[in-house]
């Protein structure tokens, strides 16, 4: 058979060599080897057994629900705070500019957390000197802290959200009209203010497609009557657009807009 070749059969016999050599204990591999202690190789058991009582069960279901509330907290902690309005209006410039990748989405979103820093510290900083600083010192327990943090939140996002929207969300929860601001219950005024933190976005990225609108429109009508039907008018006007922005000094305009619309 052509298989049982010299060559092949002597591959083979290495191969097999060097798997007896490394795998198998040999005393030649033995006395190579310096003493080496052993180490202790850790293990990780999950064990399910039955619960003793009632105590057991509230405590489980207490853990789940913790790690729950752990793993939404980053994504609560945005929708609360300026990021949605900032990151939204970024995508509109990006957009409106007819750019796909660039800047990156990676850059976009950097930004968006950098400039939430910005706007929020304010409301950061009261939380810290009313709520966590006195809660770290033990002069408060872990109800009024947690009534005092939440409150120059509300603050923020009640400066920030429209009565209509907040209506909205009071008249579908079922709730009777407030009479003022303190009795907008917390999980009302959060929806809320999402949905008037993108109707501004909204609001501004129109005011930002409408420069890139009148220069695709230009080129456009230029293009067919030159007879270049088959170029495609985007491809043309991409620089003069992205001329226009940076002479325009397009970033400083979006930043200053987005960070003066925020009512502190």
């Amino acid at each position: 058979m052509k298989f049982f070749t010299c060559e092949r059969f002597r591959c083979a016999a290495i191969v097999f060599a060097a798997a007896v050599f490394f795998l198998e204990p040999s005393p030649v591999w033995a006395a190579a080897l310096p003493n080496m202690p052993d180490l202790p190789i850790p293990a990780l058991n999950l064990a399910i057994g039955t619960a003793d009582g009632p105590q057991d069960v509230v405590l489980t279901l207490q853990i789940v629900a913790l790690i729950t509330v752990l793993s939404m907290a980053p994504a609560i902690l945005l929708m609360v705070t300026s990021f949605t309005r900032i990151l939204v209006v970024m995508g509109f410039v990006r957009s409106a500019m007819g750019l796909q990748q660039s800047p990156p989405n990676q850059v976009i979103s950097s930004l968006a957390l950098f400039l939430t820093i910005f706007t929020m510290t304010p409301v950061w900083t009261d939380i810290y000197e009313n709520a966590l600083a006195p809660y770290v010192q033990e002069e408060l327990s872990a109800s009024d802290a947690f009534e005092r943090a939440v409150a120059p939140i509300r603050r923020f996002m009640l400066a920030q959200t429209r009565e209509k929207e907040l209506s909205l969300m009071v008249r579908l929860s079922g709730d009777t009209q407030p009479d003022n601001q303190d009795d907008v219950r917390t999980m009302v005024l959060i929806p809320a203010y999402v949905l008037s933190e993108l109707k501004t976005a909204f609001q501004m990225g129109v005011v930002i497609y409408i420069p890139f609108i009148v220069i695709d429109m230009i080129v456009a009508c230029i293009l067919m009557s030159m007879g270049m039907m088959m170029l495609p008018p985007s491809m043309i006007s991409l620089p003069f657009k992205i001329l226009l922005f940076v002479m325009a000094d397009g970033w400083n305009l979006v930043i200053a807009s987005l960070v003066t619309s925020f009512n502190m």
